[in-house]
């Protein structure tokens, strides 16, 4: 019973009677339920385990918990005090045959509901629940009944709305967009309630009837502003200035329709536009985005014909290290899209937007990544590293060509150099689509390149690891080589199927489960996601599960081999043996160091020791493989060795050749 009063109050769509029915079927068992209310939760706390509790005295609802390393945490809040019968100034039940005498009229063919109530009882201003909704506590379980208030007032039919109406719905919205409710939207239940406000106001405000005088209606966090417009009119624009916070910080916001636009109005049409200081923090607690605006929110309502728009923000923080993007709100996917607007202008206290409103895109603002160290340190370390990077492993391949026929001729020498040359080819396409990424990254990157570019580095650098893994493995087949020998094809395609194909899967995985929900991709660069869907543990955990097998491998093999006595037929192939395992045991654990420091710039990305580390041992990988991959490799200096004494040889019996045809002449006949 008690569940149907709930969902009675949330929705507001049973009939008012039946609501006052439950109220008082309940009531007696009210002091029961808040007698329960002993601490968080009972029981011990395991991680992912959840609970719930009543909620304090006079409230109705529950709280939900969460278990998070051995600590409750709260994650759910329907404590309200707001409900069908108190939201009216007047107790709707205080007149027996209030029911009786008022006719109720029917919206969508719902009669009786709370809001049909509402438009009967003061249809003029929507004032009847003002003074009420404005003394209620801003408590998750109010917030969430008065968001679905806001959005069947919207739906409702209308014969017109006036100023005075809008004026009434500003108050009412302007209670819950508080800056010191943001915190508590962290806790309802919809996560979508914050987006539907939005979107509730500005198809609210799309139904205001302009008359003659401008209207400007303005509340602590909502502005409304709204002017009627004609192709004769040289420009328009609106001034917001408001505060973001409790203090007396201000930030303006400008929207700005130029005369060639506004040419375009073929008879006088009305344009609205709305300032939101908060809502963008609120969008950001209720959706748990990990994206930040930097400015006030406008929302534009415009006749069709105008399609450009130039928006001003006054940027919140004035950080020059954080990056900043022009964004409008998509509103079927409920996220920021970088698409709908593009940057012309930006210094460390305004960004100017060009922006096309549509039907998808009618709120906007600017965007700000929350800890994008930009350093001239690290983008000079990162592109001169990976200049030497791909440089060493051109190198390395060449290297390889020259002295192929002499170092591989035998099994484990030729099957350890393929891992080389794959590790050399896998590294060196993985920097330039790094770069690739590079120049596509930006806030709310997301688009097809930038996946495509994502795919590719994480292909790339994770085939790099895999056949680090395969030379590992080949050194476990070298010890076992006694006992038994597999054909050389069997042995590639096993290597090649390692080393390409399960990156491959596992990339493929990764892209498939996490880009149909926007998870794919980071917020403000073409990398994995870790904030929001943890896709860079994709990358991360089969990276660093191979660092600790190949370590393990090496160790074990460097004490066989010392151990083992292996007869003089053997030599040649524990020598290559024993050379592979140095060099995997140089090469894995700057690799996996690489991408250790890689991970701490994940988990703290505010310092930049960390970040200039992880540029100066990624940009150098190709520079590391080149010189323990290859330049110290024995075999391969005496090869080298060997090709420039022969080219030397060819080329003194070349000239000796030619000066013995210059000095004999060949004779003719006696």
């Amino acid at each position: 019973m008690t569940h149907m009063l709930v969902l009675c109050y949330l929705v507001f769509l049973l009939p008012a009677e039946s609501c006052r029915t439950l109220h008082q079927a309940t009531s007696k068992s009210k002091e029961k339920v808040h007698a329960r209310l002993h601490g968080v939760c009972d029981g011990v706390c395991t991680d992912n385990s959840q609970c719930t509790q009543p909620c304090p005295p006079d409230t109705q609802g529950n709280i939900g918990f969460s278990c998070r390393k051995k600590t409750w945490h709260k994650i759910t809040d329907t404590c309200r005090t707001l409900n069908a019968l108190n939201i009216f100034e007047e107790d709707l039940y205080s007149v027996q045959s209030f029911a009786d005498n008022v006719k109720i009229n029917v919206y969508h063919g719902k009669p009786d509901t709370i809001t049909d109530i509402l438009l009967q009882k003061c249809p003029t201003d929507l004032s009847c629940v003002i003074k009420n909704i404005q003394q209620s506590p801003r408590i998750p379980g109010n917030i969430a009944i008065i968001v679905q208030l806001l959005r069947n007032i919207s739906t409702a039919i209308w014969t017109g709305v006036d100023e005075a109406k809008m004026q009434s719905y500003s108050t009412i919205a302007n209670h819950i967009l508080n800056s010191k409710s943001i915190s508590n939207w962290t806790f309802i239940p919809d996560r979508n309630s914050s987006c539907v406000v939005l979107h509730s106001v500005n198809s609210f405000a799309r139904r205001l009837y302009i008359d003659k005088h401008p209207v400007d209606i303005s509340d602590a966090f909502i502005h409304t502003m709204g002017t009627t417009i004609s192709g004769d009119n040289t420009e328009k624009n609106f001034t917001f200035s408001m505060r973001v916070n409790d203090t007396s910080n201000e930030v303006t916001g400008r929207v700005l329709i130029s005369r060639d636009e506004l040419r375009k109005v073929t008879s006088p049409s009305q344009v609205i536009s709305i300032a939101f200081p908060t809502i963008g923090a609120i969008l950001e607690a209720s959706l748990l985005e990990h994206v930040t605006v930097n400015g006030l929110v406008l929302s534009v309502i415009l006749p069709k014909e105008l399609k450009r728009i130039s928006l001003i923000f006054d940027k919140i923080s004035k950080s020059e290290e954080r990056r900043t993007q022009c964004v409008g709100w998509h509103s079927v996917e409920s996220r920021w899209d970088q698409q709908a607007c593009k940057m012309i202008q930006e210094n460390s206290q305004q960004a100017v937007c060009k922006c096309r409103p549509s039907k998808l895109f009618t709120s906007f603002s600017i965007l700000m990544s929350r800890h994008i160290l930009e350093s001239p340190i690290l983008t000079y370390i990162t592109y001169v590293g990976l200049g030497i990077s791909i440089c060493s492993l051109i190198l390395c391949l060449s290297i390889e060509v020259l002295v192929w026929s002499q170092v591989t001729k035998t099994e484990i020498t030729y099957l350890r150099h393929v891992c080389i040359v794959n590790v050399a080819v896998t590294l060196l396409m993985a920097d330039v689509w790094f770069i690739v990424a590079s120049f596509l990254s930006g806030p709310v990157t997301h688009h097809k390149g930038c996946v495509a570019a994502t795919f590719f580095v994480h292909f790339f650098y994770l085939s790099v690891f895999f056949w680090m893994l395969a030379k590992a493995l080949l050194i476990l087949y070298g010890i076992m080589i006694v006992f038994h020998t597999l054909p050389k094809s069997v042995l590639v395609a096993s290597l090649f199927s390692l080393g390409y194909g399960c990156p491959l899967v596992i990339a493929g995985i990764t892209v498939a489960a996490t880009e149909p929900g926007k998870g794919y991709l980071r917020s403000e660069a073409c990398w994995l996601n870790w904030d929001m869907t943890r896709a860079l543990l994709a990358f991360v955990v089969p990276a660093l599960a191979i660092v600790v097998v190949n370590l393990i491998t090496v160790t074990l093999v460097i004490v066989k081999t010392q151990r083992a006595a292996i007869g003089n037929s053997m030599f040649q192939e524990v020598r290559a043996i024993v050379r592979i395992s140095k060099n995997i045991a140089i090469l894995t654990p700057l690799l996996g160091l690489t991408w250790g420091f890689g991970v701490a710039t994940v988990i703290n990305d505010r310092t930049l020791a960390f970040h200039i580390i992880f540029s100066l041992l990624n940009a150098f990988q190709g520079f590391f493989i080149l010189v323990f991959g290859t330049i110290l490799d024995p075999k391969i200096r005496e090869a080298l060795k060997g090709r420039v004494a022969s080219a030397k040889w060819s080329s003194r019996i070349s000239e000796n050749g030619s000066s013995e045809f210059s000095c004999h002449p060949t004779k003719g006949p006696s």
